[in-house]
């Protein structure tokens, strides 16, 4: 397992331990300072899942059913103690934990999961009895593809990867002390792009769960902050600037993970203290492109496609573009989301070549070698990245500080496509508008 992955795995611990620690303080009224009560609420809840991974490539292995048990603990805070409670209503905070049999004990195996996740009324206060989750984290695999052993599993390449969950729920009844419910879920896991093959697990199934209320909602708690209603809700500006150390691979015949570093300005706004948007620049430094340049590799020996790119590999492994950022701040922790727009690219163009050519390209690529072919596709993929991850705030938004530095784990995307995994740090300053 490479630094990256341990790395953000612990993040993602981390965040999960934080999480679970204020649940369980708020679900026993705990004491967390000075004056006043407040209504806030908790929840256990136990879901069942079943249903069928999709062939994540040709000759995929056989498989039976697919089944999953989650147990998660969930937070909603009180409206009037918390920023992002009164702005979103009837939301709530969690983390899950969540075990999956994948249909075939030998060449599939079974996977741990733990998520962070969001969840809120599917159409705001119209209903109250369909609700939508979202979640991202990351899932262990105890079997994962072998080229000799297990080679028809390209789904699953590395034993750490991305999680990402979304899924709809409608309550259905009520059962003493549990609310029951069916949903459908959609799950999907893959390593990020530091690993080939990363085809990914994509799983479609059928849920039931119930909700077991942990406080009554009503009980008095004190309170750890001034109440909302002396602090003012008016827009702030903000600036923040960042760096990113990513890992990424180039193709079946490079298939060492090489970093990708990231250096980002961003000016924006935070509205409400639970929106953020901004606009920004970025400049990021890809170490395969580099090193594919530098040792004269195929598509840049002389006479090749690509030859002119050795007179300065720096600046043709280089990227540059502009971005909009968009963010939901919830306290101490932001889900955040990219797009973005490449204004410049170029080894992008020896990427496309090599890896939608034909399939298994050796290192030194024969004259007659089938290449990708520049298409729609390929220019959507080369000029809009995407970005989502999460991120971690020292201060949080319940201080409103001036001043504060963040932690962030982050997949990054060509038009979708995983492009590399990154952790980062970063700093925000904000002011009154």
């Amino acid at each position: 397992m490479n630094l990256l992955a341990r790395c953000g795995f612990r993040l993602f611990v981390l965040a999960g331990l934080l999480q679970l620690s204020s649940l369980m303080v708020w679900a026993q009224g705990g004491s967390l300072g000075p004056v006043g009560p407040m209504n806030s609420s908790s929840v256990l809840r136990l879901e069942l899942l079943y249903g069928q991974s999709a062939e994540a490539n040709d000759f995929f292995p056989e498989r039976s059913a697919q089944y999953s048990f989650i147990a998660a603990l969930g937070y909603k805070p009180s409206p009037d103690q918390n920023y992002w409670a009164q702005t979103l209503k009837g939301t709530e905070t969690g983390i899950l934990a969540m075990y999956t049999e994948l249909g075939n004990p030998e060449a599939l195996g079974q996977s741990y999961t733990l998520m962070p996740y969001l969840r809120f009324p599917a159409f705001g206060q119209l209903t109250h009895n369909l609700s939508a989750q979202f979640g991202l984290g990351a899932t262990y695999f105890n079997t994962i593809y072998d080229p000799e052993t297990n080679f028809y599993n390209q789904a699953v390449t590395t034993p750490v990867t991305w999680a990402f969950r979304g899924s709809l729920h409608h309550q259905i009844t009520q059962l003493k002390n549990w609310q029951i419910s069916l949903g459908a879920v959609y799950n999907h896991q893959s390593n990020g792009h530091t690993k080939l093959p990363n085809q990914g697990l994509n799983s479609f199934l059928f849920s039931l769960s119930g909700d077991h209320s942990l406080s009554d909602g009503h009980r008095s708690i004190e309170k750890m902050a001034p109440a909302l209603d002396s602090i003012d809700f008016e827009s702030q500006a903000y600036v923040s600037g960042r760096v990113g150390y990513g890992l990424s691979i180039f193709a079946l015949a490079f298939n060492d993970v090489r970093p990708v570093r990231t250096f980002e300005l961003t000016y924006g706004q935070i509205h409400k203290n639970t929106f953020k948007w901004g606009l920004g620049v970025q400049y990021r430094f890809y170490q395969h492109y580099y090193d594919y340049i530098q040792g004269n590799e195929s598509l840049v020996q002389d006479g090749a496609e690509f030859a002119d790119f050795r007179t300065s590999a720096r600046r043709y492994a280089a990227n540059i573009g502009v971005h909009i950022d968009g963010e939901l701040l919830l306290d101490h922790f932001g889900i955040s989301a990219q797009l973005g727009l490449n204004l410049w690219k170029p080894a992008y163009n020896i990427d496309w070549r090599i890896n939608e050519g034909w399939d298994y390209p050796p290192r030194e690529l024969p004259p007659n070698w089938e290449l990708g072919t520049y298409n729609t596709k390929f220019s959507l993929k080369k000029h809009l990245s995407t970005r989502l991850g999460l991120r971690y705030y020292l201060l949080g938004q319940k201080r409103r500080p001036k001043h504060d530095f963040y932690m962030g784990v982050h997949l990054n995307a060509n038009f979708g496509q995983a492009d590399f995994s990154e952790l980062s740090i970063g700093y925000i300053y904000s002011w009154q508008r």
